[in-house]
């Protein structure tokens, strides 16, 4: 197992990659081209200039004795453009385009060393949460989803919402440029079904999932999150079902998950460890976090220890651990801990404290798996 870190560019994060190499047990710095939007194709020299931002070491980090670097094996995301997703041109460009667009980019990936890519085939929104900086117990913030609120709102209130909340950061899956094309992307899924999903779904893997067996690039898909229907818009990689039929349109090792276990444990009957028992060898990349559910259908985010929520991340871990798991790992979304609340606001769940305890928990459960498993 490898023990990834996200981080989303020089500029354009509070954590640098000198806070990164302090936390023990991190080898790969999960990262992406944030700048460019979904259907663009990424130019060689912006990946691998990134690439060596990564796996290097200036000057002056050697001048203090600095050795410690990183790989750059996993990308974090490559968007999928709705062309895509609906099957038809929409927002200026045309599925095929997109795809071929795709494909190029995945190439130029993995002639710079990229081992895997995360992407999700969510419609319109990304990830979803009510309250960016919902306060806890213990005086930190975290990520807070409220049904009700969901309900009783509109999508464009919504889109308002993150963009107050973001803290002038980038939000990746709610990038300004795609969703000023939010009323043609609405009216483009009415009416949509889960099987339109399912059918776009299968025609870009039988597309793209060659080019990553030419190379040697893994596709893992990322769950719905949250894993359920917003604002009537079909969801087709919610439940333990939907990731058994999205393995199954296409047969490739090179297709398989990014398995997100809050976003997959925010339906509070899915059971995590079974899905990372049953998936094992599809699951390319996996995110480990945790959550707390309320009867209200609300939740919110908490520390990565077990008993802070409800996703036993003891469990994942030792099944990880049981299984000899040699894929990438990474702590999700961290509450905002200490100075964070108050003078270096992070990007909503990427500040450093959180995510760095959450590693140490993580990998304290994977050395006692690893060493009762001797």
């Amino acid at each position: 197992m490898k023990m990834g870190f996200r981080w989303y560019g020089e500029g354009n994060d509070t954590v640098t990659l000198d806070h990164v190499r302090q936390v023990p047990g991190v080898e790969t710095i999960v990262w992406s081209l944030h700048h460019k939007q979904a259907g663009e194709v990424w130019e060689q020299a912006e990946i691998d200039a990134e690439v060596a931002r990564i796996t290097g070491l200036t000057d002056a980090a050697r001048a203090r004795g600095i050795t410690r670097t990183f790989d750059a094996d996993v990308v974090e995301s490559v968007n999928v453009h709705e062309s895509i997703k609906l099957g038809r041109t929409v927002l200026g460009m045309g599925r095929d385009e997109a795809i071929d667009n795709y494909r190029t980019t995945i190439r130029r990936l993995g002639r710079a060393g990229v081992k895997v890519v995360c992407y999700n085939f969510m419609p319109v929104f990304d990830w979803l949460r009510t309250d960016l900086w919902h306060p806890l117990p213990d005086g930190s913030t975290a990520l807070y989803f409220e049904k009700a609120v969901v309900d009783r709102m509109t999508p464009e209130s919504l889109i308002a919402d993150m963009e107050a909340g973001s803290h002038g950061l980038t939000l990746p899956g709610w990038e300004p440029e795609r969703l000023a094309g939010f009323s043609e992307l609405n009216a483009a899924y009415e009416g949509g079904t889960h099987e339109d999903m399912y059918a776009n779904y299968q025609y870009f893997l039988e597309a793209v999932i060659p080019v990553c067996e030419e190379v040697d690039v893994k596709l893992g898909v990322h769950p719905d999150d949250p894993p359920f229907d917003v604002f009537g818009w079909p969801r087709v990689v919610s439940t333990h079902d939907d990731l058994a039929r999205v393995l199954a349109l296409h047969p490739s090792p090179h297709h398989g998950l990014t398995l997100c276990l809050g976003s997959f444990s925010a339906n509070p009957q899915a059971d995590a460890v079974a899905a990372v028992r049953t998936y094992m060898d599809r699951i390319h990349f996996s995110h480990v976090r945790n959550i707390k559910h309320f009867p209200n259908g609300d939740f919110t985010e908490v520390a990565h220890r077990a008993c802070e929520g409800d996703v036993d991340t003891v469990g994942i871990m030792t099944a990880y651990a049981q299984a000899g798991y040699t894929g990438y790992i990474r702590p999700d979304h961290g509450r905002h801990l200490w100075d964070e609340n108050t003078t270096n606001k992070p990007r909503p769940g990427y500040g450093l404290y959180d995510r760095a305890l959450g590693i140490q928990y993580l990998l304290g459960v994977w050395d006692a798996a690893r060493h009762g498993a001797r």
